[in-house]
């Protein structure tokens, strides 16, 4: 048996790039920061990935992975053009995460590349949360909720669960993680049940740029009465509102020392954003039996002790709160290295099924033969790759062998 493996940990965002070197005791070895104007400097990332020393297999962050991809998957030529195909999704952060992909695969061609998806966390969310109700015709093109935070809120239970001394398949959250970006979950036994992100990561809370639920007929309205093309719609939903749409700011330290000067646009941009985590705390309420705690993390759950209090005192007439750190660069490790979850493959498989179900029901299938849900391919074609994945999954307890070998 060789050496523990070293695992190199890519977490692509949208203002830097971050890389990490883990051992199997997650121990940091190594870290380096890759400074991100727009793109993906391929020859700073090759040359800060030289520094870290031996790496015995790599875990990029990938935002999107769609219907197909909800288990750690090994990267090739095939995976990164299906990977490619959700960059409309997400136009900021896939390109980004596929391009340092492309040039870390240059830098370690001797090693595996492993893609993690925030997306995938929330594979196990019931029909009732991930179901928009649309035209049938708008659910088979695959509009639906996903949800994003993944990693994060990954991380963000397994210490949940640590400092409450409970096992994780053992706790009832709900967890806030609030940066540039935001979003809740719902954590159910150690299982993602809802959350507020949807289709795409502009959805739900109030974020630094990002408008979060806006009424869709609004958005209709500005389409037929004030001429706004979809690029227009686009461009303001994601990059022009939020905090910086309503006071000019995409920063929360700025925004609230200007709120507490008695800037009349900060003091409002900051009521909004607190009122809209605060509603969907409740609203993730809803989705659990009960609560353990609420989990503050990212950098303003984090960091924030005016956001924290001004969300929690009073919610639901007081809850446990904790503050954890995102670490997504452990959820990315424990992904390349860790044997698979019996319980979470069986439940993903479970809700693939369901939507095969739902998905053929208007053909007159009241009950399918397995066969059939195996050759399903509706939702842009995608599901029976995923039954491909799963069951190539479950051949290999994990990605990585004791000796740092991919099986």
């Amino acid at each position: 048996m060789g050496a523990a493996p070293r695992v190199l940990t890519v977490n692509t965002g949208s203002s830097s790039l971050k890389l990490c070197l883990l051992d199997v005791d997650d121990d940091v070895l190594a870290e380096r920061e890759v400074p991100l104007d727009g793109e993906v400097d391929a020859d700073a990332l090759t040359a800060a990935i030289a520094e870290m020393g031996q790496v015995d297999a790599v875990g990029h962050r990938v935002v999107h992975g769609g219907e197909r991809f909800v288990q750690p998957t090994v990267v090739d030529d095939e995976v990164l053009a299906a990977l490619g195909d959700l960059v409309p999704l997400v136009p900021t952060h896939q390109p980004r995460a596929l391009s340092a992909i492309r040039a870390a695969r240059r830098a370690l061609p001797g090693v595996a590349h492993v893609a993690c998806f925030d997306t995938a966390f929330h594979a196990t969310l019931p029909a009732a949360a991930r179901t928009y109700a649309v035209p049938a015709a708008w659910r088979a093109l695959g509009v639906r909720k996903f949800g994003f935070h993944g990693l994060s809120f990954e991380a963000a239970t397994r210490s949940a669960a640590a400092e409450l001394g409970r096992a994780e398949d053992d706790v009832s959250l709900v967890i806030a993680h609030l940066g540039s970006g935001g979003s809740l979950c719902a954590v159910r036994n150690g299982i993602s049940v809802d959350t507020t992100m949807g289709l795409t990561p502009v959805a739900g809370l109030v974020m630094a740029k990002r408008s979060g639920d806006v009424d869709p007929g609004a958005l209709a309205w500005l389409v037929e009465r004030a001429g706004v093309t979809a690029r227009g719609l686009r461009q303001g939903l994601e990059r022009e509102s939020g905090l910086a749409g309503l006071c000019g700011s995409s920063d929360m330290r700025e925004v609230i020392a200007r709120a507490s000067a008695g800037d009349a646009d900060a003091s409002l941009a900051l009521d909004v954003y607190v009122h809209r985590v605060r509603a969907g705390v409740g609203q993730m309420a809803g989705a659990l039996e009960r609560i353990d705690a609420l989990v503050f993390t990212g950098g303003v759950g984090q960091h924030s002790e005016i956001v924290r209090r001004r969300v929690a005192d009073g919610l639901l007439g007081g809850l446990v709160t904790l503050v954890v750190e995102a670490r997504e660069d452990l959820s990315l490790a424990r992904a390349v290295c860790a044997p698979r979850s019996a319980h979470r493959d069986e439940l993903i498989e479970e809700r693939r099924q369901e939507r095969c179900r739902v998905a053929l029901a208007g053909d007159g299938h009241d009950e399918l033969p397995g066969v059939l849900l195996e050759q399903c391919v509706t939702l842009q074609a995608l599901e029976a790759h995923l039954l491909a994945d799963l069951q190539r999954d479950r051949r290999q307890p994990g990605l990585l062998a004791d000796d740092g070998h991919v099986t």
